[in-house]
């Protein structure tokens, strides 16, 4: 009953960050730029005031770790903010070293290459940190994708508003 009882808890834990990914996705989709501003005022009022009420939840479910494992999570984790910190500065490169440490968490076959230091690390981890972490990299690379996918769609309308306008001057 005690191992039921932590899963339930670790998949309401992963249920509350995938209710935040879906609201900041609502928030920051396409959708939203077509609908009329008074719909979008209304929208993003009840999404802010959901992603509060969520906010609110606290789940935790504690894993015991020695003392290895905990330098390696600490080290896994800042390896990971590093990237994240630099990915306004080089968009393509943070999303590619992102890629190469998810590789190093999956057992399928990667599409690229893999950070073997990396791996070295987080399979110092102990089991529950390496699943945290592989959701984590999970989110991130999705979060870039859906992030990529705005940024595309923004540049085609900006070229398809500026092609009208540049044939009327001819």
């Amino acid at each position: 009953r005690v191992e039921a009882f932590r899963d339930a808890a670790s998949a309401m834990e992963q249920e509350k960050e995938i209710l935040l990914e879906m609201i900041h996705n609502i928030q920051n989709s396409q959708d939203m730029r077509h609908i009329s501003e008074g719909e979008r005022e209304e929208l993003n009022l009840t999404a802010n005031r959901l992603m509060g009420r969520t906010l609110t939840v606290e789940v935790s479910v504690e894993t015991i770790r020695n003392a290895q494992q905990q330098e390696s999570l600490l080290h896994a984790t800042k390896m990971i903010d590093e990237i994240v910190n630099k990915l306004l500065d080089d968009l393509e490169d943070a999303k590619m070293r992102l890629m190469s440490l998810y590789g190093a968490c999956t057992s399928d076959v990667p599409a690229g290459p893999i950070d073997q230091k990396f791996q070295s690390v987080v399979i110092g981890c102990a089991i529950e940190d390496q699943k945290k972490i592989k959701r984590r990299l999970e989110t991130l690379l999705r979060n870039l994708e859906n992030s990529e996918k705005s940024i595309t769609l923004l540049e085609h309308q900006k070229s398809s508003v500026r092609q009208p306008c540049n044939s009327k001057q001819d």
